[in-house]
């Protein structure tokens, strides 16, 4: 369950019918016996819940446990999902797939069974040979599914759903994807709809998006839209407006993957943030092919800096190395003792890499706002790190990207069309290259929503939304690793041709995307995406007017930088062809490398030469710390399996600290009996009782 402290623990009044995630949760009774299945149930979930082509596999009547209260009901393995319902509840035709009791097949990680003396067995195919007392479903997420079930003649049952349970997750990864819920089956009409965030699959969106940004610099380019150039690319990007495509066809060949530097994000004041992949050196340019690379990685600018992504931060298999050990000591039953379990997170490395992100955004950010150039960043595959320092440094820059309609299009743009492989970072391809480097970037803005509560108009809950939303496979956002494999699933084309077949008539492709939020949230959950802390006038949008900023001023003529290990180093060339022509046996990351620097670019007074003299931070500018304890645990999500280290959160709305509250007062009844909270504490106003002193 996503809601962690507030869904697991705050909500364990037995008197409450309806929780905060907006479902019809009933009530508990705990001290009756779990009642009898009834042969319409599982009838019951697949008219209100299966989805086109769900086959429901086995079912069994359960007792959810490790939430308060405990809930019975019916655990149903499908061949898409494992879902519990309750006792009572009926699934919204709105909602089909329910963000509280759903733990889809991709999203499963461990399974543990718990058979007599209390005995946990992990369980792969071949291994159940007993019927179990309990069912434990650890999600990938950090959520747990416990279900307890009950002696009395359905001993059969709870074996059957097990084995099913066992044998779908033994599946492959593909025969788990599900191909996306249709329109009709969320409620939505058939015809032509708008998204409600903008896809960038049209030129037309591009368009809209430059202008929004003030690039009058750059086009949208159509070089690739029929994906002939790199299928990873997106059909349309933004190019210098003197590039000819014929000159962007020619020069993208000189890149790893055809990834040739394209913008990203045209900053106010009149900087431009670029990407790119790495040169590919065995290729030979011509004289015109160079010019043309370096008109692109200037665009328009006398001063450029290279920025190398892969320095200071941790490998692609760091990352996996980190999560996973961070997943292990996060599970209920970690054998961790509690006085070294401090130590044990340090241990894991993953904080590591969070401090590491932020760190070289924080530096890049600088760079963008402090000059007007061109700062551009390089990756061997562009595709992972470049796309989490790019979307990082706009959210520490751009007021914008803070807002919550400002973000899912960052992600949109940055990595869903940037062409970031979602499918292999998340384990779906069977391969070795697993690192879930989106998950990192989400945990790096939960960080800075933490250190500045008031400056992003989404909240912590938003967070864990899309960070459950990446396995849930209902929808193509984040189960395919390019946006021609996420076109040619959606329908947008056959096969990878020269010949494309546009949408007909124009229309907005009718696959759902992973922000239509409404197909698995309520209204109630949606209400509370938004931070209510949020200070929207304290970053107006008047803070960056489309002209060029007075502490912005131009570079040193012809100027070419290399940002590395904190640090810019002067450069003689842009391309590397240009310096000798050993070189071109060398690997993408052929420039020199300075000593390494203990100090951010901003320690430095931005690190820029002394005959550039001083720069003030400019207004709106976030620079967040990494130090030490400033780095903390995200423990709404990933400690949602242990509900007791829930309680005393503190709760970021006002329904939270309520339940915080009627938590409390049923501990304090438990405890005492004969105590009641009411005759020791009176209802004050909360203005008087600040006003108070301490």
């Amino acid at each position: 369950m996503w809601w962690g402290g507030r869904g697991q623990s705050f909500n364990i009044s037995p008197q409450k019918e309806e929780p905060e995630m907006g479902l019809s949760r009933p009530k508990s009774d705990q001290g009756s016996r779990m009642p009898e299945p009834r042969s319409n149930q599982p009838s019951s979930f697949l008219a209100s819940g299966c989805l086109p082509g769900e086959q429901i596999l086995a079912w069994a009547p359960g007792v959810r446990k490790g939430l308060e209260p405990e809930l019975s009901g019916i655990l149903i393995c499908t061949n898409l999902r494992v879902t519990f319902q309750p006792c009572g509840w009926q699934r919204s035709q709105d909602i089909p797939v329910s963000s509280e009791y759903d733990f889809a097949l991709v999203n499963i990680g461990r399974l543990e069974a718990v058979s007599g003396l209390s005995r946990v067995q992990l369980l792969r195919p071949g291994s159940l040979k007993s019927v179990p007392e309990e069912i434990l479903i650890h999600g990938r997420d950090f959520r747990l599914l416990r279900v307890c079930f009950e002696a009395g003649g359905l001993e059969p049952q709870a074996f059957q759903v097990t084995m099913a349970i066992i044998q779908a997750k033994a599946q492959t990864y593909q025969d788990q994807l599900y191909a996306g819920v249709t329109l009709s089956t969320a409620g939505q009409s058939s015809g032509p709809r708008k998204p409600p965030v903008p896809l960038l699959e049209t030129s037309e969106d591009w368009e809209a998006e430059r202008k929004k940004q003030g690039a009058r610099g750059w086009r949208v380019s159509t070089v690739n839209e029929r994906f002939d150039i790199a299928t990873s690319l997106p059909r349309y990007f933004w190019v210098p407006n003197r590039t000819l495509d014929s000159e962007v066809r020619r020069a993208f060949g000189h890149f790893h993957q055809g990834r040739g530097p394209r913008l990203s994000w045209h900053h106010p004041g009149g900087s431009d943030l670029l990407r790119c992949g790495g040169f590919y050196t065995a290729s030979d340019p011509s004289k015109e092919d160079i010019r043309a690379m370096e008109s692109m990685l200037q665009a328009g600018h006398s001063d450029v800096v290279l920025v190398d992504t892969v320095e200071e931060l941790p490998s692609l298999t760091d990352v996996q190395l980190a999560h996973v050990r961070l997943r292990a000591l996060c599970l209920p039953d970690s054998s961790v003792a509690d006085d070294k379990w401090l130590s044990a997170l340090e241990g894991t490395r993953w904080l590591d890499c969070v401090r590491s992100c932020l760190r070289k955004a924080s530096d890049i950010s600088v760079l963008v706002t402090s000059r007007v150039r061109s700062v551009v960043l390089q990756e061997r595959g562009d595709r992972d790190l470049n796309g989490l320092l790019s979307s990082l440094a706009q959210l520490l820059s751009a007021h914008e990207a803070r807002t919550l309609l400002g973000f899912q299009s960052l992600v949109q743009r940055e990595w869903v069309a940037a062409g970031h492989p979602f499918l292999t970072r998340l384990g779906g391809t069977g391969g070795n290259e697993e690192a879930p480097v989106f998950l990192l970037f989400l945990d790096c803005v939960w960080q800075l929503l933490q250190q500045f509560p008031t400056e992003f108009e989404f909240s912590e809950f938003f967070l864990l939304a899309l960070h459950d939303s990446i396995r849930v496979p209902d929808t193509l956002t984040f189960l395919r690793d390019t946006p021609w494999e996420r076109g040619k699933q959606g329908g947008q084309f056959k096969s990878f041709t020269q010949v494309y077949t546009p949408p007909a008539g124009n229309a907005v492709n009718q696959q759902l995307s992973v922000w239509d939020w409404g197909l698995r949230y309520s209204n109630k959950q949606i209400q509370q995406f938004h931070n209510l802390g949020y200070d929207p006038e304290h970053c107006p949008d008047s803070c960056f007017p489309r002209q060029q900023l007075s502490f912005m001023v131009p570079g040193p003529p012809r100027s070419v930088w290399l940002f590395s290990r904190g640090a810019l180093t002067p450069l003689n060339q842009l391309c590397p062809w240009q310096d000798s022509p050993s070189l071109l046996a060398v690997s993408s990351r052929w420039l020199p490398r300075p000593a390494i620097s203990t100090e951010s670019l901003a320690d430095q007074e931005w690190g820029l030469p002394s005959h550039w003299g001083a720069c003030p931070l400019p207004p709106g500018l976030l620079i967040p710390g990494y130090l030490g304890p400033q780095i903390k645990l995200w423990k709404r999500c990933y400690l949602r399996g242990k509900p007791e280290v829930q309680m005393g959160l503190l709760a970021p709305t006002i329904s939270g600290l309520q339940d915080e509250l009627s938590c409390l007062q049923e501990l304090l009844r438990k405890w005492a009996p004969g105590l009641s909270p009411e005759d020791h504490s009176e209802k004050r106003d909360p203005n008087t009782i600040l006003s108070q002193p301490c």
